[in-house]
Parts: structure tokens; sequence; C-alpha cells
């Protein structure tokens, strides 16, 4: 019984592997019939009908008996093989004959895949000439509408094609005989090879009528415009000339010369129909055509501007130079009583040098101006410069004259602020003695006497002659910070001498009752009278906030309410 359980058992995997398999190829014997059905389903019976509508003659009847003869080959004989492997296989999968059954399934795709790549590329030239045929139609009677207005547009208006007129004639004459040609080939069927005629003839078309379109405004402009342009351009040459203009630098002539010259070829250009080149020259011509008649314009504004110019700025500049002669003198009158920085020293001087550079560039520029052989266009530049340099030159000297006149007026406000330095120190002076304390201290006295001497500098910088404005304000300035100091460092020591006798008054109701504190306000009694102002305010704050915490706000606010 042992053994008899395993054997069956094995042969239940067996029967059960054998069922999958012939599902497995009964499934793929499915799926072959269902592809070769799509092929046969596919329309080319439908679209050989719409061949049958065309002209069924030459190249159009040879390519229909080939398609129907391939169609009702793979019809009748090939499909029908196709059932017969079709059944075979599946008996051989009823006899568990798996691995035959494999072959002939791999046969059967083999076939129906080929076959199915003949009838897409069946569907693919049907496609092509079906299409072929009405894009013919189409695009032919657009051309023909195209060349009828250009050949009409080029009869009306033959004069505006010059020599291009009897080329273009002649490329259009083809037409005709192609679009023949095309009727011809369509009538015998041929469409594919009508449809050759019609892209050439678009090609042509697209060409030719762009140059019907394009040439006449170039013609315009070749015959008509640009020499216009030059004609124009060598009068006003000559006009200027005639007026002094000096305008060889510009070498016109040459350059028109040169123009007229392309004028010949690009004629030639134009009958041989290869207008790019001759189109982008003449874009070309035109931007240096403007560029000229723009430097005939700069000229003539150059000119106006020098004729206007040109005297008024030759006096401005002798002003300045006069102006700055009285600057070097007014500078060295003020050296007498003022002492000036080597730089401000030697200003005069060099603005002077400068001042007589300009004049000599003015000078040459006179003399071009009477000789009329410069371009006025550099001429209006040079003395732009000159202008230019003679402005800096009067504001540098001019800054210079304003700071020479602040110099007295510096000394006087120099002296103003020495006197209410000197008063501020003797009101500090007159405040610590009038005070109700027992004395100054010394470092106070320090201070008092380092204030003293910064007034005696300043007073003896005030003193010496030439007078030294910048040591001056230095001076001042050390002064005026020490002075300053002295006097808010007073202050607050008397403000703090007050506060220490409050503190005190206060701190009196607890020295009955608590020796500590009693013993610290001693301490701060006899720091006060040693001048250690300070160390008292530390001593009797230290003591009373001790006795009673925030007492010091109390006090604080009391001694402002009382001040």
């Amino acid at each position: 019984m042992q053994y008899i359980i395993p054997v069956i058992i094995v042969l239940c995997i067996i029967v059960a592997f054998i069922f999958i398999l012939r599902r497995k190829h009964n499934k793929e014997i499915q799926r072959l019939d269902q592809k070769k059905l799509q092929i046969q389903n596919k329309p080319v019976l439908e679209e050989l009908t719409k061949v049958k509508a065309l002209n069924m003659n030459g190249q159009t009847e040879e390519m229909f008996e080939r398609w129907r003869n391939k169609w009702t080959e793979l019809m009748d004989v090939e499909m029908p093989k196709i059932d017969v492997l079709l059944f075979d296989a599946e008996e051989l999968v009823d006899k568990f004959q798996f691995g035959k059954a494999t072959d002939i399934e791999k046969e059967i795709e083999s076939r129906i895949n080929e076959y199915d790549q003949e009838m897409i590329q069946i569907l693919k030239e049907l496609g092509e000439l079906i299409g072929s045929e009405e894009k013919n139609r189409i695009e032919i009677e657009q051309l023909k509408d195209q060349y009828r207005s250009a050949r009409k547009t080029l009869l009306a208006h033959q004069y505006s094609y010059g020599p291009a007129a009897g080329p273009l004639e002649k490329r259009l004459e083809t037409f005709n005989p192609k679009f023949e040609e095309y009727e011809v080939l369509t009538e015998s069927g041929n469409y594919l090879q009508a449809r050759e005629i019609v892209i050439m003839l678009d090609e042509e078309g697209q060409h030719i009528f762009k140059l019907i379109n394009e040439i006449p405004a170039l013609l315009t402009d070749i015959q008509h415009k640009i020499p216009s342009h030059i004609h124009e351009l060598r009068n006003g040459q000559r006009e200027m000339e005639e007026q002094s203009f000096f305008l060889k630098h510009l070498e016109l002539n040459g350059k028109l010369d040169v123009m007229e010259e392309s004028i010949d070829e690009f004629k030639q250009q134009i009958a041989d129909l290869n207008i790019t080149s001759v189109q982008h020259r003449v874009n070309e011509i035109k931007d240096e055509i403007d560029s000229f008649y723009d430097a005939l314009e700069k000229e003539v504004m150059a000119k106006r501007f020098v004729d206007e110019n040109f005297e008024q700025i030759g006096t401005r500049l002798e002003n300045v130079i006069v102006s700055t002669d009285e600057t070097a003198k007014e500078a060295e009158e003020v050296q007498k009583g003022y002492h000036l920085s080597e730089k401000d020293a030697a200003l005069p001087s060099n603005c002077k040098q400068q001042l007589m550079s300009v004049r000599q560039r003015y000078e040459l520029l006179s003399i071009q101006v009477k000789e009329e052989q410069s371009a006025y266009s550099s001429l209006q530049e040079e003395l732009k410069g000159v202008k230019e340099e003679t402005e800096r030159l009067f504001e540098e000297q001019d800054r210079f004259a304003d700071r020479l006149k602040s110099l007295r007026i510096d000394e006087n406000k120099a002296r103003a602020t020495l006197g209410n330095l000197k008063q501020l120190l003797h009101e500090t002076d007159r405040m610590l003695n009038k005070a109700n304390i027992p004395g100054i201290p010394e470092e106070m006295d320090i201070r008092l006497e380092e204030a003293e001497e910064q007034l005696f500098i300043v007073v003896q910088s005030l003193k010496e002659v030439p007078l030294n404005m910048v040591a001056v304000h230095k001076n001042l300035d050390t002064a005026e910070k020490c002075i300053q100091d002295v006097h808010n460092t007073a202050t607050e020591m008397l403000e703090n001498v007050l506060l220490i006798e409050r503190i005190i008054q206060y701190g009196n109701r607890y020295r009955a009752s608590n020796p500590t504190m009693h013993q610290r306000l001693l301490e701060a009694e006899q720091a006060f009278r040693e001048f250690r102002y300070a160390k008292a305010l530390e001593n009797a704050a230290t003591a009373v906030e001790a006795a009673e915490p925030g007492a010091m706000k109390k006090i604080q606010v009391l001694a402002k309410d009382d001040n």
C-alpha cells in the first residue's frame, strides 16, 4: 500500500501536466486562427474597388492586376493551407504529440507573418496610388492658377522686368508642355509618374513665381532709386565743398563709382535670374547710402556747432585765463596771512600751465578752421575738447578761490568757538568753586589744567603768521572735546554729591537700630570728606539698599523731583 500511493501521486501529476500543455497549445492554435482572420479581414477589396474608379490604363491597370492576383492567391490558396495546418495541429494536440504540434504552430506563425507583411505592403501601395491622384488633382489646379496669374502679371508689366522679362517668359513656356504631359499620364492611369511631374512643377513654380514677385521692386532700386540717391549725394557733396566743407575723408567719389559699376553687373545677374546675391548687395548699398547721408548731415551739424561756438569758446578761454591770473594774485596775498598746503599753493600755476596748453590747441584749431582742410566733424570734436578742458580748469580754480575766501570766515568761526570754550571752562570752574562740597578731587584739578593747556595751544596756533587753519581746526577739535568732557564730568560729580547727601539723610533713620548700616554710613561720610565722592556714593548706596531693598529707586525719584 505504501508503494501504491506515491505511484498514484506521480500519475496524477503527469496527467495534470499533460492537460496543462494541451490547454496551452489549444490557446496558441486559437490565437493563430484569430491572427489569420485579421489578415483575411484587411480592407484590400475595398481599396481595390476605389482603384477601379480611376483610369484603368497603363501603370494603374498593371498595379491593379498585380495586387488583385496577389490577394486572390493569398485568400484562395495560402489561407486554406493555413486552415489545414491548424487542423493538423489540433489533431496532434488531441493525441498528446506536443512536440510535433509545436513545430506546426511555428510554421503557421511564420507564414501568417509573411502574408501579413504582404497585405500591409499592398495597402500601402494602394494608399499611395489613390492619394497621388487626389494630391495631383488639387496641386495641379493650384499650379495652373499661379501660372496664369504669373503670366498675366509678366505680360501686363513687362517693362517692370527689364532684361529679365525674356528669360522669365521662356521659363514659363516650359510649364504648358509639362501640364500636357501630366494630363496624358493621368489619362493613361500613370498617376505615380504624374505625381513626379507635379512635384517638379511645384519646385520650379516656387522659384519662378518668387522671381516674378520680387524682380520689379529690385529693378526699381537698381534702375531708379539707387542712381537717384547717387546723383543726389554727388550734388550734395559738390554744394557742400563749395561752402568750404572738407569731405575727402569720406571718400564718397570712389565709393559711389563702385556702386554705379555694380549696377550694370546687377542687371546682368537679374537677366540671368540670379537675384539672391543681388538682393543682398542691394541691401548693403542701401545701408551705405544711408550712412553717407548721415555722414553729410553730421558735417553740416558740426559746421553749425563750430560757427556758433568757436568765438564764444575762445572768449571763455581767455576769461578763464584772466580769472586764473586773478586767483593766483589773490593766493599770493592770502599766503601772507594764511598757510596753504603745497598742493593748494601750486594749483594756480598748474592751472595756468594747462590753460596755456589749451590755448595752443585753440590757436591750432583756429588755423585749421581758416585753412578749410579739415573735416568739421573732427574740428567739432576738438573744439568740444577745448571747451570741456576749459570748464574743468575753471571749476578747479573756482573751488580753490572759494577755499581762499573761506579761510577768513573759518578763522572768525574758530575764534568764536574759542571764546565759547573759554566761557564753558570758566562756568565749569565757577560751578565747582560755588558748590557746597568739601573740596575738588585732584583728578578733576588735573583735567581742568589739561583743558587750560588745550585752550592755550589753540590761542597760540591762532597767533601764528601765516595762520595754519588746518592746525587750528585740529587743535580746536581737541580742546573742544577735552573741555566738554571736563564739564560733563564736573556736572555728574556735583549731582552725585547731592545724591550722597540724600542717601545719608535717608539712612539716618536706620542708624540707631542697625549698627552695620551705621558703620557703613560712617565710612561713606569719611570718603566724602576725603573728596572720594564715587567711593562715598557706592558705600552709602550699598548700606541703604542692604537695610531697605529698593530704597535707592525712591531716593533717586525724590532727588529728581527736588531738582
